[in-house]
Formats: C-alpha cells, structure tokens, sequence
C-alpha cells in the first residue's frame, strides 16, 4: 500500500508535466505564427512603398512639364505638389513601422487626398490638346498608370496579409499570446475613390 502511494504521486507529476509541455508546446506554435504572419504583412507593405516611391518621383516631373502648357491653371499644379509631399511624409512614416495602425491609416488618407488632385490635373490636362499630345506627358502619364496598378496589386496583398494576421491574433487561444507579447492589430490599407474624396484645396491671398 505504502509503495503504491510513490508511483502515484509520479504518474500524476508525469501527466502534468506532459500536459505543461504540450501547453508550452502549442504556446511557442502559436507565437512563431504570429511572428511568421506579421512579418509578411510589413514584407507586403514594404512592397507597397517600392512602388509609392517610384510614384512620388514621377509626379514632380509631371507638374513640371504640365505648367509649361497650363500656367494659368497654379492652383490645380500646387494642389498636386502639396498633396505628393505630405503623402511623401505619410509613407516614410508608414514604412518606418507598418504595425503602427494610426500611420497607416494617415497614409490612407494622405494618398486619397493625392489621388484626387491628381484626378484633376488629368481633368484640366484634357482641355489643352498640346499638353496631351507632349511625348514627355504621354510617357509619365503612362508610367503613373503602370506605376497606380502595381500599387493596387501591392495594396491587396498587403490587405490579404492583415486580414490573416488580425483573423489569426483574434481567435482563442491565440488572443491571449497577442495580448501577452503585444501582438497589437494591423490596419488595413484602404484608399477613397478620388471621385469619393475631395481634393486639397489651395489658398493663394
């Protein structure tokens, strides 16, 4: 009798030892997910900002060539500036933690306010035949469009990438990790339709 006590004792310090381990096991499981998931939306939105660069550089090469043909049309052109440098700002904020919600979401904002001044430009372009005709402004025209589809193309993998990420941070078990290790929510990556979204308005007094 007295000896069946020990081995009792054991088997039931065996089985909690082998349900700690299976608990840390699936604990370090759901971690590296996390991990794993979160890198690939920043990866994803690393890609997004390659292709913002790359837009932010052509535009002021656009206005340039455009104010040859539509000088009278300055609020139009410093609209267009304006908006590119703050969306600049916004991306190089965005890029710098793209787990910060509040960043992204300001980038969000600023590239709607750039879509829909450049949306215009392309309006008031269309009244100056010569403009549309320049070699200069055909290329850049096109390069910006080429330039806007990669963007989208970027933009919705980032978006699928966060979508996986905040599905997986939410449901249990994973929910306590996230809270624990500071798993925080991503945002996702959601631009106005320009005819949805004002464009920055100029004050020349």
């Amino acid at each position: 009798m007295h000896n069946s006590i020990p081995f009792v004792i054991v088997a039931v310090v065996a089985v909690l030892v082998g349900l700690a381990l299976v608990v840390v096991s699936m604990g370090v499981g759901i971690y590296n997910k996390l991990v794993t998931l979160r890198n690939r939306y920043k990866n994803a939105f690393a890609q997004i900002d390659v292709q913002l660069k790359r837009r932010y550089d052509l535009i002021p090469n656009l206005v340039e060539t455009a104010k040859g043909y539509i000088k009278h049309e300055r609020e139009t052109l410093e609209a267009v500036t304006k908006a590119r440098n703050i969306a600049y700002v916004a991306a190089q904020t965005a890029a710098s933690n793209p787990g910060d919600a509040s960043s992204v979401k300001n980038l969000a904002a600023a590239e709607s306010g750039l879509g829909g001044a450049l949306s215009r430009l392309m309006v008031v372009s269309e009244q100056y035949p010569d403009l549309k005709a320049n070699q200069n402004m055909m290329q850049l025209t096109e390069e910006l469009t080429s330039t806007e589809n990669k963007i989208s193309f970027a933009r919705q993998a980032y978006n699928d990438s966060v979508m996986t990420y905040n599905t997986d941070r939410e449901v249990f078990p994973a929910n306590i990790l996230a809270g624990m290790f500071n798993f925080a929510p991503a945002e996702l990556f959601v631009i106005d339709k320009p005819e949805q979204k004002e464009a920055p308005k100029v004050s020349f007094a």
